[in-house]
């Protein structure tokens, strides 16, 4: 049996998820939590095989808890499930250790074949994100100014796209307030803009995030 963590902050996709994966006899959904820390404390304890991960959660969010789970759960392999199609997620993601990216418009039998592939040791990327990232490697896509932000830079935009406060950040990344600062006036920098309102707007514009409207 092939052992799975969901991980999504939306109770109702995990449901959704979960519904899918036990109607295959070779899978075992044995836990559904909702954020990255809860996902990087389950993988110390238990290592499933496969740990299906949300990019945009509360907390550390998917990027930072791959980070973690590949570092120190040899025997777990990410899987990331993500409404994001722009790069530079995709890319950062797989960057962070991940074995496979989908969207969440996947079809059910593209999430099983996925899960399958990942399990077996090889990468599974959907082929529209893995052209989007095959443009970029090749440069002919560089319009889009969150690509030249690092890791660490892309994990507090995402976090400052939702709201979560500097000392929150912080704590999260287990930084100092004044770190977070840094690197946020640094992207300032970067994104030529002046704001977290510019930045959110820019997130908008370039599809990182989604509206909530």
């Amino acid at each position: 049996m092939i052992k799975i963590l969901l991980v999504d902050d939306h109770e109702l996709v995990r449901t959704g998820i979960s519904r899918i994966l036990k109607d295959i006899k070779d899978f075992d959904v044995v836990a559904a939590v909702g954020s990255g820390e809860e996902a990087v404390d389950y993988c110390r304890k238990h290592s499933p095989d496969i740990v299906m991960m949300d990019v945009s959660m509360p907390g550390i969010g998917g990027l930072e808890a791959t980070r973690k789970i590949m570092r120190m759960c040899e025997g777990s392999k990410v899987l990331c499930l993500s409404m994001h199609k722009e790069n530079p997620i995709p890319a950062k993601i797989m960057q962070a250790g991940a074995y496979g990216f989908l969207t969440k418009d996947a079809e059910p039998n593209e999430m099983v074949n996925a899960i399958y592939k990942v399990h077996a040791g090889q990468k599974y990327v959907s082929p529209d994100i893995a052209q989007m990232i095959a443009l970029g490697q090749l440069n002919l896509s560089t319009d889009n100014p969150f690509d030249s932000l690092s890791d660490r830079e892309l994990e507090i935009t995402l976090m400052l796209t939702r709201g979560v406060r500097v000392p929150d950040i912080a704590g999260n990344l287990n930084i100092s307030p004044k770190t977070v600062n840094t690197y946020r006036y640094r992207m300032f920098e970067k994104l030529s803009i002046q704001s977290d309102v510019e930045l959110t707007h820019l997130a908008l514009r370039h599809k990182l995030i989604q509206s909530s409207a």
